[in-house]
Parts: structure tokens; sequence; C-alpha cells
């Protein structure tokens, strides 16, 4: 079994004739360490697919599985903890809290975790490092560019190390210049280990991965892997 395995999932809302369904018998497997990108037109089921994927929305029916673990068949604040230990979230808005640093934005997902004060510090100083916005730890989000911002999310997304990083749509409010800055640093991740699942409708931005998932009308209608002179270096 690969590392993350989607078996037959469905998604449906509604009942009777108002039924839609969002995802129809999708299945597919990722090996960790692997970058794909998700297209498809807006409304073809690639966000709702991705909040499966990230624990956040039960599929009707179907299984997923992330290291052999049963994502669904857990509780629900056994799933939560999945989230937290498995999962890094980067969205199209960078949610970061307006009133609250660079560096205590990027320190949020370690609130809850057990460790101690100075080893926090450091995962977030690694993160922000990473980045490269160490320098601007102790600005106010009004204060950095929106790029920043993305990169600030980024760090925010990766600061508990999981193995697992789901972006929707990261560039979406970006320019060229700063776009191709995000993803350049999505590369880096990948290429350090991370597995990185991405939602676009941007074709230069899905170039940027090794594989890419079309989505239509709730359905994998495409999943094919880039070649070395394809994907962008």
């Amino acid at each position: 079994m690969s590392y993350i395995t989607a078996e037959k999932l469905f998604k449906k809302y509604g009942k009777g004739t108002a039924t839609v369904t969002a995802v129809s018998d999708i299945s597919f497997g990722i090996e960790s360490g692997e970058f794909i990108s998700v297209m498809g037109e807006s409304g073809a089921g690639k966000s709702t697919l991705l909040s499966i994927m990230g624990a956040m929305n039960a599929p009707t029916s179907g299984r997923f599985v992330v290291d052999d673990i049963d994502i669904y068949g857990l509780s629900l604040e056994r799933q939560a903890d999945f989230r937290r230990e498995f999962l890094g979230f980067i969205f199209q808005s960078f949610h970061l809290v307006p009133y609250l640093t660079v560096f205590e934005n990027v320190m949020l997902p370690l609130t809850i975790v057990k460790k101690g004060k100075n080893e926090k510090r450091t995962m977030v100083e690694n993160a922000l490092s990473q980045v490269r916005l160490l320098d601007k730890a102790d600005r106010l989000p009004n204060q950095i560019s929106g790029g920043e911002s993305e990169r600030v999310a980024i760090a925010r997304a990766i600061v508990n190390e999981p193995p697992v990083l789901l972006a929707d749509e990261p560039t979406g409010n970006l320019d060229t210049k700063t776009t191709s800055e995000i993803m350049k640093l999505l590369q880096k991740l990948n290429a350090n280990g991370m597995t990185i699942i991405m939602v676009t409708h941007s074709p230069s931005c899905a170039r940027y991965a090794r594989r890419i998932m079309e989505v239509s009308d709730g359905r994998l209608v495409a999943d094919d892997y880039l070649s070395g002179s394809s994907a962008v270096n």
C-alpha cells in the first residue's frame, strides 16, 4: 500500500433529487516524498478532495488511509491529533492574525504541543529561516508584503515539521514574480523530503510538481507524471 491511499471516495451533499456529488469514485496512491498538483475547473471537486485528505470532511463512502491509518475510522479527537501530527495547511487567504507578530503567528500551531518554551522558539526560528523571514519576526502582518505573508503562512504550516503539506491555491493572490518564489520554496521543501499536495488552477504552477492529477465533475480523469524536462526546476 502507498503512503497515502484513497479507495473509491465519494462525497455527496443534499438528498433525493437535490443530491450533488462533489467527489465521485476517486482512487489513487501517493508515495512519501511526492509533489502532486491537483488541477481542474472551478467546481470540479478539487477543494472537496483536499478537505477529505486533510481529515476535515468525511467522505460519504470510501476509505482514506495515511501511513496505514484509516483516517475516517478514527474518532474526531484522534482525527484532530492526526491533523496536528501529520499535516500542514496552506490556503489562498493567508489567515494571519493581524494583532500578532510574524513570530507569534508561526508559533500558533505549537500552543497545544507538549514541548518546552525554548524548543518551541527554536522550531519557530527554524521555520522562519526556511522561508527567509527570520529578520522580520517582530513585524505585524500589515508591515509585510503579500508574498511575505504567504511565506509566513508556509512557515506556520511547517513549524511542527509535518510529513505532509496540503496547499489550496497558495499563489492565487500573488503576482507572477512572487508566485515563482513561492513555488520554488515549495519545491525546496519537497526536495527536503516533505510530501506536498497542491490544488491549483494554474498550469504554470502545476508544472513545479512531478505529477499532475486532473479532476473533472468530481472524477479523477487524468493522473500523469511529468518528465524531468517538463517539470520546472
